[in-house]
């Protein structure tokens, strides 16, 4: 006589899991939607009284810069989380499902667009015929759109093929494509620029695309210590991201808002507005890996720090929205 063992559907155990699953997923959809409001309604909210005019689009524009930044922190968030979980003693061997080729096929859509803009003279193209492919090599930003469109797809092409690893030099392409394509020649001190953006971009996609494939890390190990220790060690890491993200963003802004401009331009002027906004955002994300790390150190379940940790993802991405957005606002007036 044959022995059988129910399986789990029988007995209904993956029911409370699977309806678990399925609730996270609309959750996520829901701010992912949430998310795209806000470059999508901002720029009348940032532009509303002070007299400044934004090119027609900005806000799919703004949306799609969030959607390309969102395309470049999940690739490299796993990469770098995968790294840390390396050198610690007994992590599990079970890996989550890879978001990477998700991300980099947006990615590559985002960028796509992006480049039909530019080819179309900075303006949203209404048909095919407004897209001018060819002109693109004409110009310093139409290389570099093309370059970002390139290197999103061979990034999309090493992750579907599941060679995360040779996804890091597309993706740094992108990150230097975006530093220079911030900081056209024409500005003063454009390599300057070009390097703050760079440490900026590099650390915050880092930073952002690291705690969230953390906490899916932790989230499949169910308790087991080596979640904590990665959290206790992304924690170490991620203050030095932040402080690398503060010092950059601060030079930054002081060099298209000089000193004795600031507090009226934080307030007169779109991109001014959009700054701010983004600047509590970013303090608010401070509080919160603050909270996260004291629990990490003083609570009796070290696995506590997940939930200030989830709420630091979910207002890193209300950043990402707005990093997009502020892309896509004319910059500020440089007085003297």
């Amino acid at each position: 006589m044959s022995s059988t063992r129910p399986t789990a559907e029988a007995t209904g155990e993956e029911g409370p899991a699977r309806r678990s699953g399925t609730g996270r997923a609309v959750a996520l959809l829901a701010l992912v939607a949430l998310g795209a409001l806000i470059p999508l309604l901002g720029p009348s909210a940032a532009l509303h009284g002070t007299g400044e005019a934004a090119a027609p689009g900005v806000g799919g524009i703004g949306l799609l810069r969030a959607v390309l930044f969102a395309g470049l922190s999940v690739p490299l968030g796993e990469l770098f989380v995968h790294r840390l979980a390396r050198r610690l003693p007994g992590v599990p061997p079970e890996r989550p499902r890879s978001w990477a080729p998700l991300a980099t096929a947006a990615g590559f859509v985002a960028a796509l667009a992006l480049a039909s803009v530019v080819s179309a003279g900075n303006l949203v193209p209404h048909g095919l015929g407004q897209i001018d492919v060819g002109g693109l090599y004409g110009s310093r930003d139409g290389r570099l759109a093309l370059l970002e469109v390139n290197a999103f797809l061979l990034a999309a092409l090493c992750a579907f093929l599941r060679r995360p690893a040779a996804q890091v030099w597309p993706l740094a392409a992108v990150v230097v494509a975006e530093a220079l394509r911030a900081h056209p020649a024409t500005e003063q001190s454009p390599l300057t620029g070009s390097g703050l953006t760079l440490v900026h971009l590099t650390c915050a996609a880092l930073w952002t695309g690291g705690l969230l494939h953390a906490l899916r890390l932790v989230g499949l190990w169910r308790g087991d210590p080596a979640g904590a220790a990665l959290l206790g060690r992304y924690a170490r890491v991620a203050a030095g991201l932040l402080a690398a993200v503060t010092t950059t963003g601060v030079c930054s802004s002081l060099r298209r808002m000089p000193p004795a401009t600031v507090l009226d331009q934080l307030t007169t002027t779109a991109y001014g507005r959009t700054l701010l906004a983004k600047v509590i955002l970013v303090a608010a994300v401070v509080l919160l890996a603050l909270w996260a790390r004291i629990r990490l150190r003083r609570a009796a379940d070290p696995l506590t720090a997940c939930a200030p940790a989830r709420a630091e993802v979910i207002a890193l991405g209300a950043v990402v929205a707005v990093s997009g957005l502020l892309t896509a606002l004319p910059l500020p007036i440089r007085w003297t």
